[in-house]
C-alpha cells in the first residue's frame, strides 16, 4: 500500500512530528523541557487524531517518578531512573545533559531534531528516516562538541567524555502484558529463538566480545503474549552494528515498557573535542498487525531493498573445501575437488583455510597472506584458472583481522595487536586480534586483500573472524577506548573499498560460524555463514531463528557428509539438501568419498535447487509450520504465480500420520497445480485444510512441493 500522505511532517506549533510508512505511523512531540518524547507507534492514524493524543507523561501516581515519560533518547538528568541512552561527563565532573530544542529539518523521508544543552557546548541531532517502500523507521543520533579550540572560555574547549551514546530509545504502548522474543545460543547453536514473558525489571541483551556475538543478537520483538505467526501486533527492532553492543529493556512497575540500544562496550569513554561529532549506527524498528511472520517479511523486504549491496544477484551454489581437507590442502587435491564440484553443479569453488604462510594447523601462519610454497608452488593463480575453466567462480578464505604470534607479521609488528602492555595477552585459537583502529593496520589489510583479489582473479572472499577481543587497549592514541568502535568501522571501510575497487567481487561474512551477523555487516556482504554446525536437524532451529530478521538469500546453508562431523548424526542426502535449500545452498563434504549414486543424486538436487532459487532467494517467505514434528517453509512469488514448499520431519511416531500443511498466503479464490504430480487444487482447500506433505516413511523424511497458479 503506497503512502499517500507526506512521509514526514512536523508541526512547530504543536511540536509534533509524524512519520508514516505503508502500514504504520510513528509520532513524537517535543516536551516543554526541550526533550523529544514518544507519542505513538502503531496502526495508521490521521494527524488530527495524533494531535489529540495526550502529552507524554509518567503513569506513576507519585512525584518519585515525575519524569518517567518516554524519552526518544533518555538522558541522565531529571527524575528519570530508567536506563539512560545518553551518558556524558563534562570536565568539571558534571554528568548529564539538559536540552533546549533548537529546531528541526525535514528532507523527504528524513527528519532531524536539533537539541542544544542549556549551558554546555553540547549538541545532538536525533535523526529519523522512513521510506515509501518499507515499514522500517530508521533512527540514529549525532552528538557534537559545539565549542572551538580557540574559544576563550576554558569550559567551552574542554573535552567532553561520552560514556554511552545509544542510537535510539523505543517505547511500547500500554498492553495487558508483554512478551519478549530474542535470539540466544553459542558456537554451533546460534540463533535459538527464545520467547518469554517480560519481567518487571531491566533486562540486558548484549555482546561484550567486540563482535556481534554467537550468544545474543541485536534484534528483539515485543508483543502482548497472544501474537502468533500470522496474527497479532508485534513491535520489532534491529541494530545495524557489528561490534560490541547493548540493548536494555525496561518494564517498570507502573506499566511502561521501553528499551534503549546502541553500539560500544561497557565501561568505556569516548572523548569529544571541540568540533568533533560522534555518529551512532542505525537502529531500525517496525510495527505490524500480522504476527511474527508479518514482522519477518517486513524485515526481509527492507533488507533486500535498503541494506544488501546487490540483492538482485543470485547467490551461487558454492562448494567449500574445508570439511574435505581441513588444513591439508595442495594444488592437486583442490583441483580434484573442483572437478567433482563442477560435476554436481557448483557455481563457485572456495579454497578455505591452510593455503598460506606456514599454515598446517591453527598454531601458525595467520597474518602471512602469501601461498604456502610446498602446497601451491606455482601460487594460487593456476588453481583459480582451472576453476574458471570449469565454469565456476573462484573464492578464497581469509581472516584478515587476526594473527598468530607464530607468524612473520606478528614478529614484524607485535604492536599491531589489540593488547594492553601491562596485562598478559589471552590467546584464543592460538591467535590475537589485529587492531584495525590503527590507520596503518587498516591500510595493510586493504592493500593485502586488494593484492590477493587482483593477482588471483578472486571472485569471492569468505571473511572470517574466529575470536573475540580481550585485554583491549587502543594504544598510541589519546583515546584508547575508541578501539571498540573504530575497529568495526575500519572493517566496514575495508569491505566497502574492496567492493568499490573490484566490481563484481562478493564477500561472505563469517565469524566462527554466526558470530557476526547483523544489518551492519550485511550492508557490505552478500550472505553470512550461519553456523559451523551443518547437522541438518540442528539447522532447522538455527535457520528458524535466523529467518526472524534475515532473508533466505543471506543464509549460507551447506550439505555436508554423513555422519555429520559436529554431531555424529547420520541423515539421508535428500533430507540434508531439503534443509539447505531453504537458504543460499552450498556443499561442504568430501566429494572424493561420495559414491557415484550420491554424486548423481547431488547433481539432481542441485539442479532442482537452481529451478526454485528465484523463489527461495527473492520470494516472500512464510513459516507455515514453524514448530512441531513436521516443519515447513513456503516461498511465494510476489505476484502469486509460483510457490515452493519445503517440508521436513526429523522423527516419526507410529500411528501419527503428518497433518496437512496449511498455506495461508495463497488466494482462496484461485486454483493451483502441483507441478510434479500434475494435480490441481482449490486455493480455498490449500488455505483452509492444507496440502498433504507427501513425506516418505521413516525418520529424516522430507519433500519439495512446487505449485503454480492456473487460470480458473
Amino acid at each position: 500500500m503506497p503512502v499517500t500522505l507526506p512521509l514526514v511532517t512536523f508541526d512547530p506549533d504543536l511540536g509534533l512530528a509524524v512519520l508514516r510508512t505503508a502500514h504504520s505511523v510513528y509520532a513524537l512531540r517535543v516536551a516543554a523541557d526541550g526533550s523529544p518524547r514518544h507519542v505513538y507507534w502503531g496502526a495508521p492514524l490521521d494527524t488530527e487524531a495524533l494531535a489529540a493524543l495526550p502529552e507524554a507523561a509518567s503513569p506513576a501516581a507519585s512525584s518519585f517518578e515525575a519524569d518517567a515519560a518516554a524519552d526518544e533518547l533518555a538522558p541522565q538528568t531529571g527524575a528519570r531512573f530508567g536506563p539512560a541512552g545518553l551518558q556524558v561527563r563534562f570536565a568539571d565532573g558534571t554528568r548529564g545533559a539538559q536540552w533546549h530544542f533548537a529546531g528541526h529539518t525535514v528532507d523527504g523521508g528524513e527528519l532531524r531534531l536539533r537539541l542544544e544543552d542549556r549551558r554546555r557546548p553540547l549538541r545532538a541531532e536525533l535523526c529519523y528516516r522512513v521510506r515509501a517502500d518499507s515499514d522500517v523507521v530508521e533512527r540514529w543520533t549525532e552528538l557534537s562538541h559545539a565549542g572551538a579550540a580557540e574559544d576563550g572560555a576554558a569550559d567551552r574547549r574542554a573535552p567532553i567524555t561520552v560514556n554511552r551514546l545509544d542510537s535510539a530509545s523505543w517505547t511500547a504502548p500500554a498492553l495487558p502484558d508483554y512478551r519478549l522474543s530474542h535470539l540466544v545460543g553459542g558456537w554451533n547453536s546460534e540463533f535459538q529463538l527464545q520467547r518469554d514473558r517480560l519481567p518487571v525489571a531491566e533486562l540486558v541483551l548484549t555482546s561484550r566480545r567486540g563482535l556481534t556475538g554467537h550468544h545474543a543478537a541485536p534484534w528483539l520483538a515485543l508483543d502482548d503474549g497472544t501474537a502468533d505467526e500470522e496474527r497479532g501486533e508485534v513491535w520489532s527492532t534491529a541494530l545495524a552494528w557489528s561490534g560490541s553492543w547493548r540493548v536494555t529493556v525496561h518494564r517498570d512497575p507502573v506499566g511502561r515498557t521501553t528499551w534503549t540500544g546502541g553500539f560500544g562496550h561497557e565501561g568505556i569513554g569516548w572523548t569529544l573535542r571541540p568540533g568533533e561529532t560522534l555518529r551512532t549506527p542505525v537502529y531500525g524498528g517496525l510495527y505490524t498487525r500480522h504476527g511474527f511472520g508479518g514482522a519477518s517479511r517486513a524485515w526481509h523486504a527492507h533488507v533486500r531493498r535498503h541494506v544488501l549491496p546487490e540483492p538482485g544477484r543470485d547467490r551461487p551454489v558454492l562448494y567449500n573445501s574445508w570439511e574435505a581437507t581441513g588444513f591439508d590442502v595442495d594444488e592437486a587435491g583442490q583441483i580434484r575437488l573442483a572437478h567433482l564440484a563442477a560435476r554436481v553443479g557448483a557455481e563457485l569453488f572456495v579454497l578455505d583455510d591452510g593455503w598460506f604462510g606456514t599454515r598446517r594447523d591453527d598454531r601458525s601462519g595467520l597474518g602471512d597472506w602469501t601461498p604456502r610454497p610446498e602446497a601451491f608452488p606455482r601460487g594460487l593463480r593456476p588453481l583459480a584458472d582451472e576453476v574458471h575453466r570449469l565454469g565456476m567462480e573462484f573464492g578464497l578464505w581469509v581472516e584478515p583481522e587476526m594473527v598468530n604470534p607464530d607468524s612473520e607479521l606478528y614478529r614484524a609488528h607485535p604492536d599491531w595487536t589489540v593488547h594492553s602492555a601491562h596485562l598478559d595477552a589471552t590467546e584464543l585459537r592460538n591467535q590475537l586480534v589485529l587492531n584495525f583502529a590503527r590507520p596503518e593496520v587498516e591500510a595493510w589489510a586493504y592493500e593485502t586483500l586488494d593484492r590477493l583479489v587482483r593477482e588471483n582473479a578472486v571472485d569471492w572472499l569468505k571473511w572470517d573472524a574466529n575470536r573475540p577481543f580481550t585485554e583491549t587497549c587502543g594504544g598510541g592514541g589519546h583515546d584508547p577506548d575508541r578501539v571498540w568502535i573504530d575497529h568495526t568501522r575500519a572493517v566496514h571501510r575495508v569491505m566497502d573499498r574492496l567492493r568499490a575497487d573490484h566490481p563484481g567481487l562478493r564477500i561472505e561474512a563469517c565469524a566462527g560460524g554466526g558470530g557476526r551477523v547483523d544489518l551492519g555487516i550485511l550492508a557490505r556482504t552478500d550472505q553470512a555463514w550461519t553456523s559451523d554446525n551443518t547437522d541438518a536437524v540442528d539447522r532447522l532451529d538455527i535457520q528458524h531463528g535466523f529467518s526472524q530478521l534475515f532473508p533466505a538469500q543471506t543464509m549460507a546453508a551447506w550439505v555436508t557428509d554423513s555422519p555429520n562431523p559436529a554431531t555424529g548424526r547420520s541423515t539421508p542426502l535428500r533430507f540434508r539438501f531439503h534443509v539447505a535449500m531453504a537458504g543460499a545452498l552450498g556443499l561442504g563434504g568430501d566429494l572424493t568419498r561420495w559414491s557415484e549414486d550420491e554424486l548423481a543424486e547431488a547433481a539432481e538436487l542441485v539442479a532442482r535447487y537452481k529451478e526454485i532459487r528465484p523463489l527461495v532467494q527473492r520470494g516472500v517467505q512464510h513459516r507455515v509450520a514453524p514448530s512441531g514434528p513436521v516443519t515447513a517453509v513456503h516461498y511465494a512469488a510476489p505476484d502469486d504465480s509460483e510457490h515452493v514448499l519445503l517440508v521436513r520431519r526429523p522423527a516419526t511416531r507410529f500411528g501419527h500420520h503428518p497433518a496437512p500443511v496449511r498455506l495461508p498466503a495463497l488466494d482462496p479464490g484461485a486454483r493451483y497445480v502441483d507441478l510434479d504430480l500434475k494435480r490441481e487444487y482449490s486455493g480455498a482447500v490449500l488455505v483452509g485444510r492444507g496440502i498433504d506433505p507427501r513425506l516418505p516413511a521413516g525418520d529424516y523424511a522430507s519433500s519439495l512441493i512446487r505449485l503454480r497458479r492456473v487460470d480458473s
